[in-house]
Order: C-alpha cells, then structure tokens, then sequence
C-alpha cells in the first residue's frame, strides 16, 4: 500500500510538471498560420485542399478549416498570408547528384539556350575565355563548366581539344557533356592527366582518337568520369565553400527540401563535415557507388534517419551511359552512329560481365541495402532484370524499393518484369524537351515516342517517380513538371502524346512518392498531421494554369522544418 501511495504522488507530480513544461512550451514556441492562399496537401488520388496549415516546432498539427486552425494554433501564433499563392510539400527530386550542383552553379555557364548561350562552339568558346579568370581559376585550377550539348550546338559535334585550345593553352580546361558521360579536355588538360597515344582505353570508357593513335580530347564514359574530380575539386577551404554555398542556394531556390546524391564516389567525408558543422539546410540523402559500399554503408551515416540533414541511403550501380550521347546500350543499333563507330554500333556496357553485376545485387540483397541502378539502353534493362531476379530469388524481394534510374528506351515487357521484381521507375520526361528532337533521329519516330514512358509505366501499376538528373539539366522542379505533362521538345513537337503524365501526378513524382521511393512517407510527400513542415511557395498553382505554363511556375518561397531558407 505504501508502495501504491509512493507510486500515485509521484505520479501526480510528474503530471502537474508535465503540464507545466507544455504550457512553457507552447508560450515560448508559437505556432505559425498559413492561410490566404491555395494549400494543396497531395495526400489522395485527386487534389485536396485545405484552408489553412498550422505548424510548431518543425511539425505541421493541423491541416484543415481556417477557423478550427486558431483553436489548434493557441495563444500567441503567428499569422502568414500566402497573398493568393500555392503551398505544397517540400519538393524531392527522385533523382539527382547534389555534390555536383555547385559546379554547375559556380562554373562557365555552357548550357545551351534557353538554360544558358552556348548554342554553338564559337559561343561556347566565348563564354569559357570570359570566365577565364585569375579568381575563377584558383577555385580548383582549372578552367571548368557543365553541360554543353553536342545535340544542340549548332555544328552537332563535340568540341576537340583544339577547340579548346583556343581558350588557353597554359592552363588546363575540362568540361562536361549535359549527360554528366563525357568530357573535353584541351592539349594541357590531356598532359595534366596522363592521357596520350599510348594510353589504353579502360574497360566501360573510350578515348576518342584521330588516325594517328592521338587523343582528339573527347572522353566518353569511364575514360571521363574519374578524372572529374581533377577539374572539380576546390582547390582551398575558401573555394569549396563558395561551391557548397552556392549548389545549396540553387536547389533551395528551386524548392527543394530533400535532395539526393545519386552517385555518390568519396564525398562522404565532405558531407558528414558538412552536416557535422551543420552547414545543411535540406535533407541530403547518398547512394554510394558500388566500388565504395565497403567503406561506407557500414559507417554510422547508413541510416533511416538524417543526423544534421545528412545520412546514406543506399548504394548505386551504373550499367550503361547516356542516351543522347550514344552510350546507352541497346539491342539494336543507333541509326546515326558516333563518330567513329561502325554502323551496326549499339553503344555498350559499363560492366560486361553478368556476373559481376549478379554480385553486386546479391551484396545488395544480402546486407537489405536499398539499391538504384542507371540503365538507359534496353540491353542494360535486360541485364538489369536477369541478374537481379537470381538475388531476389536467393533472398526474397518484399519492400526493397529497389529503383531503375532513367530507362529512356525502357520496352513494355520490361516494364511487365520491373513490376513483378517491385522495381520503383524513377524516369527522366525532362528527355521530351531537351532531346526528343534528337531520340527520334537517332533510333527513329516510334522509338522515340516512347522515351520516359510514364503514362504506361502507371498504366501496368508500377510505382514511379520523376527526376531532374541536375546537373545533366539544371534542378528546375517546376520546369520538369511542365514538360512531363506537355511533352513538347524544343522544337516545338508532341514527343509521345500518349505518354502525358496529368499535372497532378506530376506533382506526386516529386512530392508523396518521391517520399515513398526514399522510404521517407512517414514524414514527407503530403501536408498532413504529424508530418515534417518542409513546404514550398509557389508564385501559382501548377492545377489551374494552362499546361504550357506550368514550366515557368517560379518558387517563391522554401520552408524546411518549419523555417525559412529561402525566398525569391
């Protein structure tokens, strides 16, 4: 009885001051109300709206009528009118590569029209010679850029060394193709990096070459991408948080509030002091590279949970290249092959050998790693789906998540196969407007009506998403709506009408199941209760414009846990 008696008061005791330190609490942390506007949940199949959103402490608590909101809110809350603007969750591109953000942001601007000028090479020379500067240089101590497009540039090749050369001879030069597969480097950058007549190409990569054995400067694939650290690494403390300081404030600005590093090849160690300084204001999930699973997804970071808006998701394997740029693997041959290659080319594998992947997938597998694997070309799907079917049959496939990334020439019974494995397609529609002119010439009209075919993807019940791939095109959600719904490339053509994705489920490739892709649906993807308060403003609502201007819808404002962390 004493006991009981001894249990009660204390008890009673713990209750007065619990209460106490919620009436602390709520004093000291008032709520903020946002009405005024269009608040569009996505939560459901068909748009729901609510009249008011109500968020403490980093956390939304209420979703609903205005007036019930200032009940919910209590004393002391604080009132935000969106002035007729849009809110909806905090954006997640189901695909991206955060870490190379910055140079895109920080480098030469070598986009084509309408992202940047370089619409041809005479241009794209310009442009590097007026950022060759003495500041510019020492950021790494190479002249750099992203994404120039042969398919666009006006003399539809790649530039050359030589091309190059003309910017600088003294100094080294990279840049990088829009698909993130190539790179040029002129005559000083090839010394710089050991590549000459007698170097060998690698396995999954070409050095092109004149007839005399010599490097012409183009480098494709895993002749390219190991050597991006060269040219892309700041070069001093100061330098490298120029970089983060501005790959961060360009995705903020285009309302991201998760983003994924979707290749991650030893930035690790720079995100944890990133996240560790606490310098993140998004979430940044890694998926690691399959050469580097060892060393990092047994590290404390492999986690469900972001510490200081950072944590490792999984791991990634690549499989073939770049459909623009002629790499990914197909099983039929390109009708205007690269130059150089012979007729019946049909580009090639990253890794050969079956059995390598069959290992890497069983890795996966075996340790209940979330695993993203890039295949472009139909021949890589196919090797995709054989070899993971043996690794989901050695130990069972239920709620892995597992995610092709890409699948620009995905076929319809492949589609039938990723269903049955639970395969999440996260597609890249940006393709429509960036090169669907060029799909259609290089593997033909039919074809290339079915790149990104997202409407039969859902159609056959795959779960999907949608991704910008930045820096292969600049981190811009609302443009990649717009064109996923309008499917209209440069030129103006309808590039697989029937492959229309509607505005609202548009909307849910970057928002609910993006979230569902990240296993993050808990507390992301909708405006509902108990969910994490990261929103975006928009300046008008992608459901109530015409489909042509959805892609020029512009974010005005970029909330994350409850704060703001950006406003236009």
């Amino acid at each position: 009885m004493h006991h009981l008696k001894t249990f009660t008061i204390c008890s009673v005791i713990m209750l007065v001051m619990a209460c106490k330190s919620d009436n602390k609490h709520i004093d000291t942390t008032p709520a903020i109300v946002y009405h005024g506007g269009d608040i569009l949940t996505m939560a459901g199949d068909s748009p729901e709206y609510v009249e008011a959103l109500v968020v403490r402490d980093g956390q939304i608590i209420y979703a609903g009528a205005a007036d019930e909101a200032m009940n919910q809110a209590g004393k002391g809350h604080q009132m935000v009118s969106l002035e007729g603007r849009t809110m909806l969750p905090g954006l997640i591109d189901g695909h991206a590569h955060f870490s190379s953000f910055s140079a895109q942001a920080i480098g030469a601007q070598i986009l084509p029209p309408p992202d940047a000028g370089a619409k041809d090479i005479p241009t794209l020379i310009s442009i590097l010679k007026e950022w060759n500067t003495p500041e510019n240089r020492a950021l790494t101590g190479w002249i750099f850029g992203m994404g120039f497009d042969d398919s666009v540039l006006e003399e539809n090749r790649f530039p050359t060394k030589y091309d190059l050369d003309e910017v600088s001879t003294e100094h080294p030069i990279m840049i990088v193709h829009i698909s993130g597969h190539f790179a040029v480097v002129n005559t000083k950058g090839l010394e710089l990096l050991g590549i000459d007549a007698n170097t060998p190409d690698p396995e999954g990569g070409i050095i092109r070459r004149e007839d005399n054995n010599e490097p012409n400067g183009v480098l494709e694939e895993l002749a390219a991408i190991p050597y991006y650290a060269k040219a892309f690494t700041p070069a001093s403390a100061e330098a490298a948080n120029l970089f983060f300081e501005a790959g961060q404030e360009m995705a903020l600005s285009y309302g991201y509030t998760t983003a994924q590093e979707g290749r991650d090849m030893g930035n690790v160690e720079q995100f944890v002091q990133l996240a560790e300084a606490q310098k993140l204001k998004l979430d940044v999930v890694s998926y690691i590279d399959y050469l580097f699973v060892d060393k990092y997804l047994e590290s404390e970071w492999k986690s469900t949970n972001y510490n200081n808006h950072y944590r490792i998701g999984g791991m990634k394997v690549t499989l073939d290249g770049s459909p623009q740029g002629r790499t990914a693997w197909r099983t039929t041959p390109y009708l205007i092959p690269p130059d150089g290659a012979s007729a019946d080319y049909s580009g090639y594998p990253a890794i050969p050998q079956d059995s390598v992947v069959t290992a890497i997938y069983d890795k996966a597998f075996k340790n209940n790693w979330q695993i993203l694997t890039h295949a472009n070309g139909d021949a890589a799907i196919d090797q995709m789906i054989r070899t993971m079917k043996t690794a989901a049959q050695t130990h069972g496939n239920e709620d892995r998540r597992s995610v092709l990334i890409h699948g620009q020439y995905v076929r319809e019974d492949q589609l039938d196969s990723l269903k049955k494995l639970d395969v999440i397609a996260s597609l890249f529609p940006l393709h429509t407007f960036y090169w669907g002119d060029w799909h259609k010439q290089i593997i033909g009209d039919s074809l290339g009506n079915k790149i990104s075919p997202t409407r039969t993807a859902l159609n056959k019940g795959l779960n999907i998403t949608i991704h910008t791939d930045a820096p292969v095109a600049l981190p811009n959600l609302m443009r990649m709506v717009g064109i996923s719904v309008e499917r209209k490339s440069r030129s103006g053509q309808l590039i697989g009408e029937n492959e229309k994705m509607t505005p609202y489920e548009a909307l849910k490739g970057i928002t609910e199941w993006s979230a569902y892709q990240h296993f993050e649906e808990a507390t992301k993807g909708t405006l509902e209760v108990g969910k994490t308060a990261d929103l975006v403003i928009l300046d008008k609502n992608p459901l109530k414009v015409p489909e042509s201007d959805i892609k020029d819808i512009k974010v005005m404002e970029t909330i994350k846990n409850g704060v703001s962390v950006y406003r236009r």
